[in-house]
């Protein structure tokens, strides 16, 4: 804090609108990371906009505890019928941490309804899956679970080998189900980020990887929760990452995108039989955030799924997509460029053979980035892209080519 108090001149902004940002002197920045992964539809969607000030006239806010409200039930209904088959229950949050710490929760209190006593995790190495404390446990950046090692709850972490290491991930694969079958009777819950691993560095999971998971948690009565929060909403290529592994967890945990980074606003999805635990007699489940379910943020994430369905974003991305992943690859050959990868509309690439959170050489790429009118915020040694699904095709080739010259500026 004390750096970036006495040295750090932050980005001052004015406004936003559609991939772009535009700082107090007018300069304009192409939005790289749709704002930490957030505003999946770009900046002032007009829909979202409407739909926030239409429900604003209306009602603003009503505790959702005894008492419910259209915009929450018709979400509920809405994202269950696009969420994997067999998740029909939604839970509503906050953000991704609560999301994630509701799921983390509702685990641990399942296994207490059967008067099972398993109350330790298993998450990947590189994990991130929020800030509040619970998601701190199940964190793989150490950086980030440091201070609190000695007050988390027990968390075991798995390695996950790099892409292109079919030997390593085959090992990794087979760790896990080992650790499954001979410790589940311990095991509350695995949890994961399907596919790509965020700010790991967006490290890239197999779908093999998922469906050697779900296997082996059905087999030894474990659960386990997909963390889509980065990855879901189209992030990957497809509504979520689960899609493409052929596999359902047992819950889900979306935010992010799922209020078009407009508010904030979460969900937990979970199966019937998670469900139905809470559902005899006086059980209930012990959670609840004054902001749950609010009106405005159930109004906005309905207009995001609306907006996914009739203008078709899914299938919009598709050349995009192709294009990020060409350019990627392009990347590979430039001076200083140890790896690159893509998935969806994710583009990254590596400026260390160990790339690190804490890494500096992505933040000179950055900084010549900025210049070049794009904010490029790096994760450690690792540079990546992951814009608006709207971007359009000129913006996205601009974006791609400040990349390119960026990297060329400063790495030799």
């Amino acid at each position: 804090m004390r750096r970036y108090i006495d040295e750090v001149e932050p980005l001052v902004l004015a406004r936003s609108a559609g991939s772009s940002l535009f700082d107090v002197d007018g300069r304009r920045y192409l939005d790289a990371s749709a704002s930490w992964w957030v505003a999946v539809l770009g900046h002032g969607h007009p829909r979202l906009l409407r739909a926030l000030r239409e429900q604003s006239e209306t009602m603003g806010h009503v505790a959702l505890a005894g008492i419910t409200h259209e915009p929450a039930a018709m979400l509920a209904t809405e994202l269950c019928a696009v969420a994997p088959r067999g998740l029909d229950h939604a839970f509503f949050t906050d953000d991704g941490s609560t999301a994630v710490e509701c799921a983390l929760k509702m685990a641990l209190q399942f296994r207490y309804l059967h008067d099972d006593r398993r109350t330790r995790f298993v998450a990947l190495e590189g994990a991130f899956h929020g800030d509040t404390l619970g998601c701190t446990s199940v964190g793989g950046v150490e950086v980030f679970r440091r201070p609190f090692a000695d007050v988390v709850v027990d968390c075991v972490h798995v390695p996950v080998a790099p892409e292109g290491d079919d030997v390593g991930q085959a090992r990794a694969m087979e760790v896990l189900v080992e650790l499954v079958e001979k410790e589940g009777a311990s095991i509350a819950a695995v949890i994961v980020e399907p596919l790509v691993q965020g700010a790991a560095g967006m490290r890239m999971v197999p779908p093999e990887y998922l469906r050697a998971l779900a296997q082996a948690c059905t087999k030894h009565d474990v659960l386990w929760i997909a963390d889509e929060v980065f990855t879901g909403y189209g992030r990957t290529g497809t509504m979520w990452a689960c899609e493409q592994a052929g596999v359902v967890p047992d819950m889900l945990c979306t935010a992010k995108g799922f209020s078009g980074g407009l508010l904030p606003m979460a969900a937990t999805l979970v199966s019937d039989r998670i469900f139905d635990a809470f559902a005899q007699g006086e059980r209930a489940f012990y959670y609840g955030h004054s902001f749950c379910g609010n009106p405005l943020g159930a109004a906005v994430a309905r207009e995001v799924l609306a907006v996914f369905r009739e203008e078709r974003i899914l299938e919009s991305i598709q050349p995009k997509l192709r294009r990020i992943r060409e350019a990627f690859d392009g990347f590979a050959s430039l001076p200083g460029v140890k790896r690159t990868r893509s998935l969806g509309m994710i583009g990254a690439l590596d400026l260390a053979e160990s790339s690190s959170y804490l890494g500096k050489l992505g933040w000179r790429v950055y900084e010549a980035a900025l210049a070049r009118g794009a904010w490029l915020r790096p994760l450690g040694d690792t540079v990546y892209i992951t814009p608006p699904l709207t971007i359009s095709d000129a913006e996205l080739d601009e974006l791609l080519g400040i990349v390119h010259d960026s990297i060329r500026a400063v790495v030799r």
